[in-house]
C-alpha cells in the first residue's frame, strides 16, 4: 500500500476469542474505500486474570443465575476492552476523536445456529460510553437472520487480504477452535469451521500442569499419539458434515473429552497431550485435503501457529494426505498471526459504517450479502 496514509480513517479491531485468554487489539489505518490493505499502526494485548477466564468459561454451560451473570461478565469483560483501546491510543498519541470506530466481537458463549441464534457477551454501549468511541459489534446475528451459521466471518477478509490470482491459498485460523479459508485463484471462495484447534489441548494441560497451554507444544512432543484414542475423536458426527458448517464448545468441551477418554483409563497424560495435537492436526488437513486440493500454500494464524508441534503435526498430516502444499504462517503474507482476527474486526466495522457487506453466503451458507454488526454512538 502506499506510504501516505493521512487521509486514511483509523479504526480499531479487539478479538477476545474461544481460547479465553485476553484481548487481542490492533489500531489501524484503513483505506477510505473498505479494502483490507490497512496500515498496522499498534497493537495490544490484555491478558485475562485466572478469575475472569473462569467465569467467562463457566457461561459457557447452563447455570444458577446466568442472565445476571452474564451482564456482570459483559461489563468485565468490556473494561479490558476499554484498557486495551487506551494501550493502543497511548501507542500512537492519538484521541478518541481521531478514531472513526472500534469492531468488536464480544466473547461467545454459545452458538445455535441451528437454533436460530448466536451470543456474544458483550456491553457495546458500554464501550462507546468509557471510550468516547463509536461501536460496531454484534457480527454473527445478521447473517444467522439470513439463514447462514454466522460463522466463520473471517474468511471474508482472508479473501480480502491474502488472495491471490496467481496460485489457489488456504488460511487456516488455529484459536480455540479451527478453520479455513480456502482462496481460489479465480476468486471463489470455500470456509467453515473444522473442529477444536487448542480448546481441549488447553483444557488437558490446565487439568495437569495448571497452565494456559502447551509452550510450542513441548508436552505433546514427549508424548505418543494413540491411535485408538485419535480414532474415538474423530468419529464425531460433526467431521463428516459437508460444509457450510460451524462449531464452538457447545460441543467440543472439557465433557466431551472425558466421554471420549472413559473407555482409555490407563493413558498417561502426555499421550493423550499427543493425540489431542495430533486430531487438531488431522481434521484440519483432512479439511484441507478435501476442499483446497490445488492449494499451493496453507498460510497459519491464531495461537495455534506458535504452537511448534502442531505445526509439524499438520506438514505431516498433509504430506500423508498427498497434499503438497507447503506449510506457513501469515508473518510470510506480512502479517502476525496473532493480529488476523482482531484485523478483520476493524476491518468489518469498517464496511458496516459504508454499508458494504461482510459476509460470504458461500461460506456461512446465508441467504445473501448482508451488512454486518450494530452500530452504538459515542
Amino acid at each position: 500500500m502506499r506510504n501516505n496514509t493521512s487521509d486514511y480513517p483509523l479504526y480499531i479491531g479487539l478479538m477476545s476469542g474461544t481460547s479465553l485468554d485476553g484481548v487481542d487489539g490492533v489500531l489501524v489505518a484503513s483505506p477510505p474505500d473498505g479494502s483490507a490493505s490497512g496500515l498496522t499502526l499498534a497493537s495490544a494485548h490484555i491478558p485475562f486474570s485466572a478469575s475472569a477466564r473462569a467465569e467467562l468459561m463457566a457461561l459457557q454451560f447452563p447455570g444458577e443465575n446466568e442472565i445476571h451473570r452474564e451482564a456482570m461478565a459483559a461489563n468485565m469483560l468490556v473494561q479490558h476492552y476499554a484498557a486495551c483501546v487506551d494501550e493502543l491510543l497511548a501507542l500512537t498519541d492519538q484521541t478518541p476523536q481521531s478514531i472513526r470506530g472500534i469492531g468488536v466481537h464480544g466473547q461467545t458463549i454459545r452458538h445455535r445456529p441451528e437454533s436460530g441464534y448466536t451470543r456474544q457477551t458483550n456491553n457495546p454501549a458500554l464501550l462507546a460510553e468509557l471510550t468516547g468511541i463509536d461501536v460496531v459489534a454484534d457480527f454473527r446475528s445478521r447473517d444467522i437472520a439470513a439463514g447462514g451459521q454466522g460463522a466463520p466471518l473471517v474468511p471474508a477478509f482472508h479473501q480480502a487480504l491474502f488472495a491471490s490470482t496467481t496460485e489457489a491459498r488456504v488460511v487456516a485460523n488455529i484459536g480455540g477452535m479451527s478453520n479455513i479459508s480456502v482462496l481460489g485463484s479465480d476468486g471463489r471462495v470455500i470456509g467453515f469451521d473444522t473442529g477444536p484447534g487448542n480448546v481441549l489441548m488447553d483444557a488437558w494441560v490446565a487439568l495437569h500442569h495448571g497452565k494456559s497451554y502447551d509452550t510450542a507444544g513441548a508436552w505433546a512432543a514427549g508424548g505418543h499419539e494413540v491411535d485408538a484414542l485419535l480414532n474415538t475423536l474423530r468419529s464425531e458426527d460433526f467431521f463428516a458434515l459437508p460444509p457450510p458448517k460451524s462449531t464452538g464448545r457447545d460441543l467440543f468441551d472439557a465433557a466431551w473429552l472425558a466421554a471420549k477418554l472413559a473407555p482409555f483409563p490407563m493413558l498417561q497424560p502426555c499421550d493423550v497431550q499427543a493425540t489431542l495435537a495430533a486430531f487438531t492436526a488431522t481434521t484440519l488437513a483432512d479439511a484441507i485435503a478435501d476442499h483446497g486440493q490445488n492449494a499451493k500454500a496453507v498460510y497459519v494464524c491464531g495461537g495455534g501457529a506458535y504452537n511448534t508441534h502442531l505445526m509439524q503435526r499438520l506438514r505431516q498430516a498433509l504430506v500423508s494426505r498427498k497434499q503438497g502444499a507447503a506449510v506457513y504462517t501469515t508473518e510470510a503474507l506480512g502479517v502476525s498471526p496473532n493480529h488476523v482476527e482482531a484485523l478483520a474486526f476493524a476491518w468489518l466495522a469498517h464496511r458496516h459504517v459504508l454499508r458494504q457487506p461482510g459476509n460470504l453466503p458461500s461460506v456461512t451458507g446465508a441467504k445473501g450479502l448482508r451488512i454486518l454488526g450494530a452500530l452504538y454512538p459515542a
